[in-house]
């Protein structure tokens, strides 16, 4: 096996059947570096929440605004970052949904699954854009 990182970045539409490309080639990636049925789960449900948020929130499911995704997948870890056009957002603002006044709102789910799922989250300072990392843990 290859241990040889596959560095890629996509310019798509705010549309996310349009994420479903990226998503596929990051998928393939970690197969290709052996990661589990668990990490791969993982990365698939944060990507998908991240895209949602991009979308939903940041464009404002503007078709005239895009996403940028790019991502660096190796044996040792996998580094995802998809940044939108919109206004950003301050993540600590975002309510705590297990909060028990929240649990029938609908917002700041994303981010908590994207928190619990990989090994570092981390918004840029503007909250337009999000870099998560999920370390590989399977034997090489």
């Amino acid at each position: 096996m290859s241990t040889e990182g596959c560095v890629n970045q996509m310019l798509i539409p705010s549309d996310l059947l349009a994420a479903k490309v990226p998503e596929q080639e990051i998928l393939d990636a970690l197969g290709q570096f052996g990661y589990s049925e668990q990490a791969v789960f993982a990365v698939k449900i944060s990507f998908e929440e991240a895209m949602v948020n991009a979308v939903k929130h940041g464009n404002q499911s503007d078709p005239a605004k895009y996403i940028t995704v790019r991502y660096d997948v190796n044996a040792a870890r996998a580094v995802i970052i998809v940044a939108d056009e919109g206004n950003g957002f301050c993540p600590d603002s975002v309510p705590d949904c297990t909060a028990e006044e929240n649990l029938t709102r609908p917002s700041g789910r994303g981010i908590m699954l994207m928190r619990a799922y990989m090994d570092q989250v981390q918004y840029s300072r503007r909250g337009n854009m999000v870099r998560m990392i999920k370390r590989n843990r399977a034997p090489s």
